[in-house]
């Protein structure tokens, strides 16, 4: 399918955050845009502010006559009807990856890969690319804070800046020419079953980056990478030896401050406009990225300075004296415990009360132990209901499950109607609300209840 013929496009969840990304470029392009989610939020009201139809039943008749293209997420069930229906009768259906990788086979790709840290890496590369004369263009898998979106367009740009979205293989569809790994944990194992197949499909990612490219991989990654014809490999850390590295890292103001270290150039007393220890490590990979990409040291240096952030990314809601409240995308248990780690970097002497939603039953299962250790972290644990997304609940596996295997007094399992009075019961000192569900939809009241 060529996506200069697309004229009428529909999306079956529409309100994923990638899904919006994809919807808002074929809008800019002129195109009609139709599409179904099963709830009306925030991110769908915008969508149909900027003239997108949306509906919220599944229902066959809602659609539109005269589809070009079909776009839908993993997350909708097979069994849906409107699934069912374009399947039935011919319809052109591909994946949102599918429809990544048609997009930016047309730009020199930055494709941002890793079980951890990706949204944060790819906003913040966007964001040091958009300092630069041409600016970039970025799918992100948040709202940036500095753009209010999670699409960046430049027409003057030869660069587009993508998530490597290892979830269903999504990343196999890109071909960069400069590509970042993260991290390699286990995670996805309802899809990957065990971590060596999780490391192979990274391990084909690498084969995919671009003749002459570039891949830069954090210090310490154990993964085979496939050599391509003329494949330069960096490597960066935080605290380790490496291309890409820091040094006389301190805090002034709330605000890190260190040397940053490109290569053989390094620009002195960087600031970082964004808090937490691992988006220290985040801006050096960004950094690197960008550096490769073109972008000079002062446009690097501006960009670090005045990074507001992703919405649900370490996004600090209200900091009072006598309060403060963090929410995090955190989901998987390396994730939690570097934010709840970073959390008591920044504020060693607060009491934190951290409320986490679980996402997946399968995910709960499989890391439920390491879910428990990373929840310890905490001062006070509050556990509401499993998320469940694409899954059918599993016997056995439910928040209590896990509450039990923390090894903590102040715990408690909350369900969703009670939330906003146990908080307010409790006066947390600092709060941090955890979470890839629907936890988001809390965000506004309990800052606003606070």
């Amino acid at each position: 399918m060529n996506i200069e013929q697309v004229k009428e496009v529909y999306f079956l969840g529409i309100g994923g955050i990638g899904m919006s990304a994809l919807a808002r470029f074929f809008k800019s392009r002129g195109c009609s845009v139709f599409g179904y989610d099963r709830t009306s939020t925030p991110l769908t009201l915008e969508l149909e502010a900027e003239g997108m139809n949306i509906h919220y039943e599944e229902d066959v008749d809602l659609i539109p006559d005269g589809v070009d293209l079909v776009v839908y997420t993993p997350a909708v069930p097979k069994k849906h009807s409107e699934y069912q229906f374009f399947l039935e009768n011919g319809y052109s259906i591909l994946k949102r990856s599918q429809v990544l990788g048609m997009i930016s086979s047309e730009y020199k790709t930055i494709g941002i890969a890793g079980t951890h840290g990706k949204t944060t890496i790819t906003t913040l590369t966007a964001h040091l690319l958009q300092q630069t004369p041409k600016g970039v263009n970025a799918f992100l898998g948040g709202i940036s804070k500095n753009y209010q979106s999670n699409l960046l367009l430049s027409p003057k740009s030869e660069w587009i800046v993508v998530e490597a979205d290892e979830f269903d293989r999504s990343f196999l569809h890109l071909f960069p020419q400069i590509a970042v790994i993260t991290s390699v944990d286990a995670d996805h194992l309802d899809i990957y079953k065990n971590i060596l197949s999780l490391k192979e499909s990274f391990t084909q990612f690498t084969g995919q980056i671009k003749p002459g490219g570039q891949l830069i991989i954090k210090k310490g990654i154990s993964l085979n990478v496939i050599q391509r014809p003329g494949l330069k490999v960096y490597t960066y850390s935080i605290d380790q030896e490496a291309d890409f590295t820091i040094q006389n890292l301190h805090i002034n103001k709330g605000l890190y401050i260190f040397d940053l270290k490109l290569g053989d150039t390094t620009l002195k007393e960087v600031e970082l406009g964004y808090p937490g220890l691992f988006n220290v490590e985040n801006a050096i990979a960004a950094s690197a990225a960008a550096w490769l990409a073109g972008a000079t040291k002062e446009e690097i240096r501006r960009g670090l300075l005045s990074f507001s952030g992703v919405n649900r990314r370490f996004d600090i809601r209200i900091n009072r004296e006598d309060l403060i409240y963090i929410d995090d995308y955190a989901h998987h248990p390396a994730e939690l415990k570097a934010c709840i780690n970073s959390v008591r970097h920044l504020y060693p002497d607060k009491k934190i009360t951290g409320v986490f939603q679980p996402h997946l039953f399968s995910r709960t299962r499989d890391f439920a132990d390491d879910f428990a250790r990373s929840l310890e972290l905490l001062d006070e644990v509050i556990l509401l209901e499993i998320y469940p997304a694409r899954e059918q609940p599993i016997e056995g596996i439910n928040s209590q499950m896990l509450l039990d295997k923390i090894n903590k007094t102040a715990k408690q399992v909350c369900q969703n109607d009670d939330l906003l009075d146990t908080l307010k019961a409790l006066k947390p000192e600092l709060l941090l609300t955890l979470g890839a569900g629907d936890i988001d939809q809390f965000v506004g009241p309990i800052e606003e209840s606070l």
